[in-house]
């Protein structure tokens, strides 16, 4: 669903890759000219393991100049309206930079 709305430029003006990789990882999206990552978290995120391995993910992107969105998969599904609201600050953010 939400790369249904990513890949069109049309509400964003930008281009968004799908699966995109980064050093040792993939990116669920991401926009190069923004160097802003999304990612779309399951159920796994929220287990211990998971949420050490998305701070060491995060922590590594953010070294290299990447900012990293995250919501979860509810949050997609149920707040479609407030994440492409979050996504399009994120990108306005990163123009007036």
């Amino acid at each position: 669903m939400l790369w249904a709305l990513l890949r069109s430029r049309e509400w964003s003006g930008r281009k968004f890759r799908r699966q995109h990789e980064f050093g040792p990882y993939i990116l669920d999206f991401y926009c190069a000219a923004c160097a802003l990552a999304i990612e779309a978290d399951g159920g796994q995120h929220f287990e211990l393991a998971g949420a050490r391995a998305d701070e060491e993910r995060g922590r590594y992107l953010e070294s290299r100049g990447i900012r990293v969105l995250r919501f979860t998969n509810l949050e997609i599904l149920r707040e479609t309206e407030g994440v492409i609201a979050w996504i399009l600050q994120a990108l306005e953010e990163t123009t007036t930079s």
